[in-house]
């Protein structure tokens, strides 16, 4: 197996995409060092790309945030103007593993290894984040939702691979939040998480709103139908309901020893009321 570290995009996708058998990306590793334990573990070559510029910063931009591939975990919470903007998002990255994870691990390992129950995934679709793939023909820009694709899969191509995470500029009056059920409080995978982002109008009212669900489909779930159910609406009782029951119709779970699948789906609609709640007041909502 070879080990590169390249410091250019270009040689960074040069080297995955002449890869005879399977190359990783090493960013923050700490899921890929961990399979590179197992016997059954096989790559012809890791691509290293901490050292590309870049790919170690959170850059803000006027049309939002820039953060970097490499970026690890712990540094989005001490970004003073990223927590403000997307506190949903960085309140997500930051329930990934323990706090000697959090100060490796980033959160484009954490979309491209592809879990059902990423967390920070289903916060950053939420947020209408999207990414910067870079690849032998060049780069392109993909919605967050459309990069896993199965269980442990991506729709990522030969050479390819994400250089960065952007992050939409929040609309004036908006809010986002996150929130997971787990058996431990802590070091644990979602049984169910939920992201939820929304904005208002002058009056309080929704006027745009997004929610993702994640662990309770092969991929996370961008329930479109259940966002419907608040937009238009002071978020009453009647609305988070309505959500609850729409997020609970949207999740498609399975049943194993974490949970049973009637469980997650009516765990969906619980979270999803709480975190719209928290995303309202954020949003500046009473």
């Amino acid at each position: 197996m070879r080990y590169e570290r390249p410091e250019t995009i270009g040689d960074a996708t040069a080297l995955l995409a002449s890869a005879k058998g399977r190359a990783f990306v090493l960013a923050g590793g700490t899921d890929l060092l961990v399979r590179m334990k197992s016997d059954a573990f096989e790559a012809d070559m890791v691509v290293d790309i901490k050292a590309v510029a870049g790919m170690s910063d959170i850059s803000e931009t006027a049309d939002g945030f820039e953060i970097g591939a490499a970026v690890p975990c712990a540094a989005l919470g001490e970004h003073a103007g990223l927590v403000a903007a997307w506190p949903g998002v960085v309140e997500a990255a930051n329930l990934i593993g323990s706090t000697q994870i959090q100060g490796r691990c980033t959160m484009s390992g954490n979309l491209c290894n592809a879990s059902p129950a990423a967390d920070s995934v289903p916060a950053l679709v939420a947020a209408g984040a999207r990414v910067r793939i870079a690849g032998p023909d060049g780069t392109r820009i993909v919605p967050v939702e459309d990069v896993p694709q199965a269980p442990g899969k991506t729709t990522l191509k030969k050479g390819e691979f994400i250089a960065a995470i952007l992050l939409p500029k929040p609309a004036q009056r908006s809010g986002d939040a996150y929130l997971r059920f787990t058996p431990r409080t802590e070091m644990d995978i979602a049984v169910v998480g939920v992201g939820v982002q929304l904005a208002l109008d002058a009056k309080g009212v929704v006027e745009t709103a997004r929610v993702a669900l994640g662990a309770v489909g092969p991929k996370v779930v961008l329930a479109e139908q259940a966002a419907d159910t608040i937009i238009g609406t002071a978020l009453d009782d009647a609305a988070l309901e309505a959500l609850a029951e729409a997020c609970s119709a949207a999740s498609n779970p399975i049943d194993d020893k974490r949970g049973t699948a009637a469980f997650r789906k009516h765990v969906a609609g619980v979270l999803a009321r709480r975190a719209a709640k928290i995303a309202y007041e954020r949003a500046g909502g009473k």
